[in-house]
């Protein structure tokens, strides 16, 4: 790994820049587990609303059966270089019981509105209990920046 150049970033700037790219990106990687079949992993679409990460994902998907079993959760943005992972319990909100602003604010963020479609969508909430966040070996020393659900400064 090459690491020239990294300058070790305080917490509080870690906090500020994750909390920046939670906000920018589209995309988390979502881990869950079933007892029986492992592992789970599937890119989906995200929305942070300042507290929790909003997703959605068909009502029939090993994701959705997964959570089901086991609410626990991990997230990865996917920059392998500037990670941020968060981990937490997800809540399950089928598309006619999510919280209006919740569903309203994710079809603007991605003009698609699943409660418009023919199928069911289940929305996952997840407010982070941990987040790390790290660029390269130099940050990987503090990298924990959320703990029992508080930001570290």
């Amino acid at each position: 790994m090459e690491t020239s150049g990294i300058v070790r970033r305080q917490t509080a700037e870690r906090v500020r820049d994750t909390l920046a790219r939670l906000v920018a990106e589209r995309d988390v990687w979502v881990s869950t587990a079933h007892p029986d079949h492992g592992p789970h992993q599937v890119p989906l679409w995200f929305l942070w609303d300042g507290r929790a990460v909003w997703m959605c994902t068909s009502a029939t998907s090993a994701t959705a059966r997964n959570i089901r079993t086991e609410p626990r959760v991990r997230l990865a943005l996917a920059d392998t270089f500037d990670v941020v992972l968060l981990q937490g319990e997800a809540e399950c909100f089928p598309d006619h019981e999510i919280p209006a602003s919740a569903a309203e604010a994710f079809a603007g963020k991605f003009v698609w509105d699943p409660r418009a479609e023919k199928d069911s969508f289940l929305y996952v909430r997840v407010v982070p209990r941990t987040v790390r966040a790290w660029r390269g070996e130099p940050e990987l020393r503090g990298r924990v920046v959320m703990r029992d659900g508080v930001w570290l400064e």
